[in-house]
């Protein structure tokens, strides 16, 4: 009996230990390498935008701290994705792909990058792309990818503001939403709408205009999401849109990684 129960109690341990095992989410370096620019309009050595690092309103340093807070370890590609160097990852997250206006040598996505995450996709990979609106993201190479799992990037301008009017860029989540749980009122500025065909489903509609800004496709094992904003960078994380508005982004995000957790291997 003692034996019995010793072996029972050692397979609960080794079961809490694989619950308790963190995943990998790895943001892209490669696409998104952008580099500021001096007041003689040249680019300089300093980047910046979408980095785990960046504190600045900028940066994904509030992000990185929630991905590690709901179960992840943080880290960074400065090369191409391959099915090689993608080993471990969970999440593949790419955002804002640089165009000539933002870096002084721009990385496009390849047809045998698109190749390598689709292997990967279909075998259990989370692939996460957050675009931007049509003048400050990279679309003509990023297209086949997203269109290779049903998601058309529309490369338009939606969810426009003036001057500090927010409310004109809100979505409001509908009751009972599988994935934004907690989150009801939240911002995107400036975006790309979404055609969507194959598996693709609508996670985020815009409630007026009925326009898909967030998809997500099951492919294989695996699931690609595709949002048309960089969303829950600093600068809507931290309080800037005004903590008494009812904005919830801090929420959504923590319910999207919670999600992303929930669906990844």
């Amino acid at each position: 009996m003692k034996r019995s129960w010793l072996l029972g109690l050692s397979f609960s341990m080794l079961s809490v230990a694989g619950m308790a095992q963190s995943k990998i989410v790895t943001l892209d370096y490669y696409y998104n390498h952008e580099f500021k620019k001096g007041s003689d309009g040249k680019f300089n050595t300093t980047r910046f935008h979408y980095m785990w690092d960046d504190k600045e309103q900028s940066g994904y340093s509030i992000w990185g701290d929630i991905f590690k807070k709901d179960g992840f370890e943080l880290k960074t590609l400065e090369t191409a994705p391959t099915q090689e160097n993608l080993k471990g990852t969970s999440v593949y997250l790419m955002v804002d792909p640089d165009n000539a206006k933002e870096t002084p040598n721009p990385n496009y996505v390849l047809p045998e990058h698109i190749a390598a995450l689709k292997k990967w996709v279909k075998a259990g990979g989370v692939l996460v792309i957050m675009m931007n609106d049509s003048t400050n993201c990279e679309f003509d190479h990023v297209k086949p990818l997203t269109a290779a799992f049903g998601i058309k990037l529309n490369q338009d301008v939606k969810s426009h503001v003036y001057n500090s009017k927010y409310d004109m860029a809100a979505f409001y989540v509908p009751d009972n939403d599988p994935i934004f749980k907690t989150a009801k009122k939240v911002y995107l500025k400036e975006v790309t709408s979404l055609t969507l065909s194959k598996t693709a489903k609508p996670i985020l509609v815009h409630q007026t205009e009925k326009y898909t800004v967030a998809a997500a496709a099951k492919v294989g094992k695996g699931t690609v999401v595709v949002v048309g904003d960089p969303w829950f960078y600093n600068e809507y994380l931290n309080g800037l849109l005004g903590n008494d508005k009812g904005w919830d982004n801090d929420k959504a995000a923590d319910d999207f990684t919670k999600w992303l957790f929930s669906i990844s291997k």
